[in-house]
């Protein structure tokens, strides 16, 4: 059978790296196309590096089908379900691939709102029923199997990173949270940051997270209360003293959510601080290392 290849389908899904590619192409010249290719008709939606590869080497392949799709959305979907799926994703990757997969699902919700809104079905038709998108945090960090903060960054380098950075968290040249931190440094020095290579990059975000530590502690409002140390709870509280009901266990006033949320961002923002500054140093001692042996 003819197989015809979809621009947009082969874009959607990121490609290989170039040390992925390479290695594939080995695994399917040593034993052969294994996975059988998938096909909507006619049209390559799953195995579209295998099929370049076994093209380009006149190596045989299977074709199945999966005629199992209303429309090209259904398809998208699907691709999303079937990278998702397989452990050679990276969290990245995972995270992208679920912010796509809420848009979908959010615009064919919202569609069929509007259709909703139009006059009465007929007796014979039958409606469509709605999608529950998938919009919070938490159940896209679900769906991607990451940690809710790391969707935050995902979403803040969509929003903000260059190709360039993109294309470095993408293949593992930086981290999640230190492309989310120079995302919010403006575009050009975003790319000389990537350009600048790996260290580079590492110190880069280190200089924004402290100077973004800086604001935050020059930020933070002094207390006014007379109430000793000894007597605050260690957290901001939801009222004052007077309106606040106390916790049973604590005599203190009932803290509020949002103030732990805020903790524990600020917390595992610092840790990912310290875990670069560490990596620098073992880099540095590791350099130092290495200069001072006898040739």
């Amino acid at each position: 059978m003819s197989i015809v290849i979809h621009d947009a389908l082969r874009a959607y899904i990121d490609p290989l790296t170039e040390h992925e590619y390479e290695a594939l192409e080995r695994s399917l010249l040593t034993e052969g196309c294994r996975d059988a290719l998938v096909c909507w008709g006619e049209v390559l939606i799953d195995g579209h590096n295998r099929y370049a590869i076994c093209q380009k080497h006149q190596l045989p392949y299977k074709v199945v089908q999966n005629d199992h799709f209303a429309n090209i959305e259904e398809v998208q979907l699907w691709m999303i379900d079937n990278h998702l799926a397989r452990r050679s994703v990276s969290d990245f990757q995972r995270g992208m691939l679920a912010l796509r997969k809420k848009e979908i699902l959010s615009t064919r919700n919202q569609q069929q709102q509007s259709t909703s809104t139009e006059p009465a079905l007929q007796e014979s038709e039958q409606a469509v029923p709605v999608i529950k998108p998938t919009q919070s945090r938490q159940e896209i960090a679900r769906v991607a199997g990451i940690s809710s903060h790391a969707v935050v960054q995902i979403e803040k380098i969509q929003r903000a990173a260059s190709p360039e950075l993109v294309r470095a968290v993408r293949d593992g040249s930086i981290s999640i949270s230190a492309a989310a931190a120079i995302a919010s440094l403006p575009t050009t020095e975003q790319q000389a940051a990537v350009a600048g290579g790996r260290k580079e990059l590492q110190e880069v975000a280190r200089q924004v997270r402290e100077k973004n530590r800086v604001q935050r502690q020059q930020a933070k409002p002094k207390p006014e209360t007379t109430v000793s140390d000894a007597e605050s709870p260690p957290w901001e509280t939801a009222a004052t003293e007077d309106t606040a009901e106390p916790d049973v266990t604590t005599g203190y006033p009932a803290i509020r959510q949002q103030d732990v949320q805020q903790r524990l961002y600020e917390l595992e923002t610092e840790n990912q601080r310290l875990k670069d500054e560490i990596e620098r140093l073992r880099t540095a001692l590791q350099q130092a290392q290495a200069s001072s042996k006898p040739e």
